[in-house]
């Protein structure tokens, strides 16, 4: 009965627009508060413990980069290098604002962080050049989520955190299909540049394109120095968000010359804003799937997939779908928290790699960024254009289901995923 109950008054407040963050804190509290045999102070400790992780702490350090690269015009160096390349063809604001988010993606690890810089430069300047609302929109939205997958990545961090698994063969395993996604995205431009007849711009001169690819340079090594970091073991994802930071204030401070001290605190403030949501949803995830371990959901959903036919394609389907739909009114950080310790040991009992398993998890959870009524990252597009989420949503729609064809892809071939994490981290496997 009580169960039913807390079940009913989560879904009255994701209903009512309260924030899943608070959703799951009331819920939580109130479940173990109605159980005499445990102390309410529960709720608090698990909160707490949730937080109190060194690899956590790469969350909001990710996006102080981020927001760095953003105040010191990092980004827009990085945009119009990349028009310069393809600016000149049908379309070509359009495959810019994908590769561009596929470079961003390689340095700040969170989705929400590309939307936001990335959205508020592409969106105005198609719409200008004659790109209907819902392309412009549908586009940024949708490339947006390559943040998530290709590393690093804020949200394959918490998963590596949950399932204690290497971050760094886990940020290898979605190198390929993050760049799949994208060429995927760039195909869907290519079929509707013919159909709704897209705009191009003027070629730019070999000499200014050079120019800008100079004076981009610092912005576009960024990935690889992060990257070929952690591989080489030179620093931990941690470490690299914290490399990251301070790579990007010297660069905007003694390069570009954009980044004020002045604007520092405003930057830090702005950081902790964005941070404390998903973190504060982590923590309160944290205490809901300790109200969770009492009721044994974790058994009775083993159970589940362990009796299911069909194997591990059956299985990974079921976690897609699931997923999917938890997407669409829940973030991926406490969609994680609560979830993933209760399909892991299903997934592991039928041979399929945490690695994986996370891969997926991911990806699905990305894709749920443009998917209403949560997808926040279509809720940012749409909100920078200025239309509803329901027009933005038809405009990503067929960026999304290129991605879900990717995304089944991955699924029907589950362990060609892992061939980089293995040849880079051989000791592993």
């Amino acid at each position: 009965m009580l169960g039913a109950i807390l079940v009913l008054m989560f879904v009255v407040f994701v209903a009512i627009g309260v924030p899943i963050s608070f959703a799951l804190g009331v819920v939580s509290f109130t479940g173990i508060a109605c159980m005499p045999t445990i102390p309410n102070a529960v709720v608090f400790t698990k909160m707490f413990n949730g937080l109190n992780s060194f690899t956590l702490l790469a969350v909001p350090l990710f996006i102080l980069a981020a927001n760095l690269m953003n105040e010191g015009g990092i980004t827009e160096k990085l945009i119009e290098c990349i028009c310069d390349l393809v600016g000149h063809k049908k379309g070509g604001l359009a495959y810019a604002n994908v590769l561009v988010s596929m470079v961003f993606a390689g340095i700040s690890g969170s989705s929400q962080a590309d939307t936001s810089g990335v959205g508020k430069i592409f969106i105005p300047a198609m719409e200008k050049q004659g790109y209907d609302k819902g392309t412009s929109v549908g586009v940024t939205a949708a490339s947006s989520t390559l943040g998530s997958i290709i590393p690093p990545s804020i949200t394959m961090v918490v998963y590596a955190g949950i399932a204690s698994v290497s971050t760094g063969a886990l940020f290898m395993s979605g190198i390929v299909p993050g760049i799949l996604l994208g060429l995927a995205q760039m195909c869907v431009v290519k079929a509707n540049s013919k159909k709704k007849n897209f705009p191009q711009s003027e070629k730019v001169p070999f000499k200014t394109a050079m120019k800008h690819t100079l004076v981009s340079l610092p912005a576009l090594m960024t990935p690889i120095i992060l990257i070929g970091g952690i591989v080489s073991g030179l620093f931990t994802p941690t470490e690299s968000a914290a490399f990251a930071c301070i790579y990007a204030l010297l660069v905007g401070i003694f390069f570009y010359r954009s980044i004020k001290v002045s604007r520092l605190p405003h930057i830090l403030v702005e950081t902790m804003k964005m941070a404390s949501l998903s973190l504060f949803a982590l923590a309160t995830a944290n205490a809901l799937g300790e109200l969770l371990s009492y009721y044994q959901l974790n058994l009775i959903v083993q159970n589940f997939f362990t009796n299911l036919p069909g194997g591990k394609l059956i299985f990974l389907l079921v976690v897609v779908a699931f997923f999917m739909f938890v997407g669409t009114f829940m973030d991926a950080v406490p969609a994680m928290i609560l979830f993933v310790p209760i399909i892991l040991p299903s997934a592991t009992a039928l041979g399929i790699s945490p690695i994986i398993l996370g891969l997926i998890i991911v990806v699905t959870l990305a894709l749920g960024l443009v998917t209403p009524p949560y997808g926040l990252c279509l809720l940012l597009a749409s909100s920078i254009s200025g239309i509803s989420i329901e027009e933005g949503f038809w405009g990503t729609l067929p960026y999304f289901l290129s991605s879900v064809l990717v995304l089944l892809l991955m699924i029907l071939f589950p362990d060609l995923w892992l061939a980089i994490p293995k040849f880079v981290f051989p000791g592993l496997f």
